[in-house]
């Protein structure tokens, strides 16, 4: 059976039931397998026609063991899972024309329209599959910069042993994604707009740390997670990385190159361990904004903390990629000692340097670039007069990194990560095409339909957040007891 152990090494390693309802591990690190399974070239081809959810069925068995999930019960979720997919691929990719053998992996067509929708709709189901079978409620929290509150609200939204407390940055997302968590009218969604965040969602994430650092709020409420800190997510989300190869390789054993629009790590880290477990991806591009928090990493070898930007691409507007922890256990000899000490040091000082043999081992097969609005709004405004094709923010951050790495990239298929449908960024699209009136590529039907419902929201002044959160999640926790007599 595969063990999970916190990549600081503290605590016994737990069974995969327990990683995935803990969320944090007990020492606040993240959790990790001991190992990753190796796929041979031989499973690969095997692997190659089938559909996505039959691929997932797959990968996902090497990480679940049938003591913990029959067959037939992974199959099931899985299934229900994608049910809602807009498209019946789940994952279409796009053909550039005006780019040689570049691809855009449309990771958007889940019920929230973001990328997150991928690993949040079969996670949340895992989770609730378990709470079931233990007859057991938990209170889960997450902060947001734009995309995952809306996933795990959508998904949570209705569950009878799940409460979901969402918190966002007021002011640093788009209205559009705003609606998305609250106009969900559903008693066990609470989502908090939290405004004077100096940091957005890194502030918010300091706060979650902290309250499951309070071990008896901890216990008493249940706290868990279901953001990129769950080992889940970046299970799941491997599954796209083979998909996408396998869609567009002309025969398995081909390298491809991969750019992913990069804040939190937690993709990037998920197309990494798909790598090490034996996909050929030759390059991962870690493509950056102004924040260049993961540019500063990959190209000079140190994490600082600074002042954060407000960009046009939000969902990566962070500064502390707190997947990054989880990669280095699997690229430098799984020495927990060596990342605790790594974790402790940018804690206390808001820096680290990295030595130069840590910095060659996680760095080899990467490059990195950081784009500005103004690289953004151009490469969104050529794309759609050249092909008549809408990119959104993030998806443009993608390109923008390939094109300015085009030289060091060689002559292997490119495949862009395009994590979010444009409709959620519609003043963006206008100024980037210089229009009043949005395109129908720039339109979807529900978030049309969100501006037109009511709203309800807790707000809070980051200031009080802590204790604010404590007392309304200890009210609403006496109120479901209370109505449960």
């Amino acid at each position: 059976m595969v063990k999970y152990i916190s990549n600081k090494g503290g605590g016994q390693g737990v069974d995969f039931e327990t990683a995935i309802l803990d969320g944090y591990a007990i020492d606040g690190g993240l959790y990790v397998p001991t190992h990753l399974p190796e796929i041979s070239m031989d499973q690969l081809r095997r692997w190659k026609n089938l559909s996505y959810t039959d691929l997932a069925f797959q990968i996902l068995s090497l990480f679940i063991d049938r003591s913990v999930m029959s067959e037939a019960e992974l199959k099931s979720l899985i299934s229900e899972a994608y049910a809602s997919f807009e498209q019946k691929d789940i994952i279409p990719l796009y053909k550039l024309k005006s780019r040689e053998d570049a691809y855009i992996m449309e990771l958007f067509y889940g019920p929230t329209i973001s990328f997150k929708d991928i690993g949040m709709a079969f996670l949340v189901n895992l989770v609730n599959f378990f709470l079931n079978r233990k007859d057991k409620r938990l209170s889960i929290i997450v902060a947001t910069t734009g995309d995952t509150g809306p996933a795990a609200a959508h998904f949570i939204a209705g569950k009878s042993n799940m409460d979901a407390w969402v918190l966002y940055p007021k002011g640093m997302i788009t209205e559009e994604q705003e609606r998305q968590m609250t106009t969900l009218q559903h008693a066990n969604i609470h989502p908090v707009g939290v405004s004077n965040c100096p940091d957005g969602g890194d502030d918010l994430d300091a706060v979650i740390s902290r309250l499951y650092a309070n071990k008896v709020f901890k216990e008493k409420l249940q706290l868990s997670s279901v953001n990129s800190l769950n080992w889940g997510r970046i299970m799941m989300q491997t599954v796209h990385y083979f998909f996408g190869y396998f869609r567009v390789v002309d025969a398995v054993g081909e390298e491809v190159n991969i750019a992913v629009p990069s804040g939190g790590f937690g993709n990037v880290c998920a197309g990494s361990l798909a790598r090490i477990m034996g996909l050929p991806i030759k390059t991962m591009i870690v493509a950056n904004n102004d924040n260049a928090c993961l540019h500063r990493i990959f190209s000079e070898g140190f994490l600082s903390k600074v002042a954060i930007f407000e960009t046009l691409s939000s969902a990566i507007d962070i500064l502390i990629p707190i997947n990054f922890w989880r990669y280095l256990y699997f690229t430098c000899g799984k020495d927990t000692e060596k990342i605790k000490t790594w974790i402790d040091t940018f804690e206390s000082e808001g820096l680290v340097r990295f030595d130069e043999k840590t910095f060659d081992l996680y760095s080899n097969g990467f490059l990195s670039h950081s784009s500005t609005d103004e690289d953004t709004l151009k490469l969104i405004k050529e794309i759609y007069e050249s092909e008549d094709y809408l990119l959104d923010p993030h998806g443009a951050v993608a390109l923008a990194a390939a094109d300015y790495l085009k030289d060091r990239l060689g002559k292997n298929k490119l495949i862009c990560l395009a994590t979010a449908h444009p409709a959620k960024f519609p003043a963006i699209i206008r100024k980037a095409l210089g229009i009043h009136d949005l395109p129908q590529k720039g339109t979807h039907p529900g978030i049309e339909r969100a501006k037109k419902l009511c709203q309800k929201t807790f707000t809070c002044d980051f200031e009080h957040l802590e204790t604010a959160l404590i007392h309304a999640m200890e009210s609403n926790l006496d109120l479901n007891v209370k109505n449960s007599h």
